[in-house]
């Protein structure tokens, strides 16, 4: 048992670095990502990759599963907090700071594991739960929808600046970018108050996201 545990740390180790590179990977070079650029900026071996994972797709189910989970970490740590509006405004930015990149792009191309949808659905639980709170205390806007934050964290990811830095190793730069989100995304959770004038359209259905996930081979 004293032999496993390390192991088990190691891996739990090059797991969170490969999500965090595959998501660096993917937001420049979509679901056509290289295991191998995926490895080699995670700082883990080809081989013991493969020695652990059967293929690609395995690979990056695995990803999407560590993902997944901490969506529902956050949406829990959220509901943890008093005020509906603070759990709100946890909920959406540690979801921007962990999704930057997000592995978006693989939407498609892999099939949904079992362990994926069960993610899934209890992430999208816990988002219900927090807007359903919000518009309870008054707070939250009425015509914000689940949808509407959904697609509000999926574009506040997606960082050019960030990304461009990355790649280009201004590591001087990379801290001053990060405070200039924050105060991005406090301009857009000041969006969602209560009190604005309503939202333009309807409320984008849930297929929006949902569909693309269905399975291309």
């Amino acid at each position: 048992m004293a032999r496993k545990a390390p192991r088990h740390a190691e891996a739990a180790r090059n797991d969170q670095a490969l999500l965090e590179a595959a998501r660096s990977v993917l937001a420049v070079d979509g679901a056509h990502a290289s295991v191998a650029t995926i490895a080699a900026r995670a700082g883990v071996g080809i081989a013991s990759l493969y020695r652990r994972y059967r293929s690609k797709d395995e690979l990056f189910q695995h990803l999407c599963e560590l993902s997944l989970e901490q969506w529902v970490r956050a949406g829990e740590h959220g509901l943890a907090h008093e005020d509906p509006w603070a759990g709100l405004a946890y909920y959406v930015t540690a979801a921007v700071e962990f999704s930057g990149g997000s592995l978006g792009p693989l939407a498609g191309s892999i099939a949904v594991t079992d362990e994926m949808a069960a993610r899934f659905a209890r992430s999208d639980e816990l988002l219900g739960e927090l807007i359903e709170r919000a518009h309870a205390a008054g707070v939250l806007r009425p015509d914000a929808t689940a949808m509407d934050v959904s697609l509000l964290i999926e574009q506040l990811a997606k960082s050019p600046l960030m990304q461009q830095l990355e790649r280009q190793g201004r590591d001087d730069l990379i801290e001053a970018a990060r405070a200039a989100r924050r105060r991005t995304i406090a301009i857009a959770l000041d969006g969602l108050r209560a009190g604005h004038p309503p939202l333009p359209g309807e409320a984008p259905a849930p297929e929006l996201l949902t569909e693309r996930w269905e399975h291309q081979p």
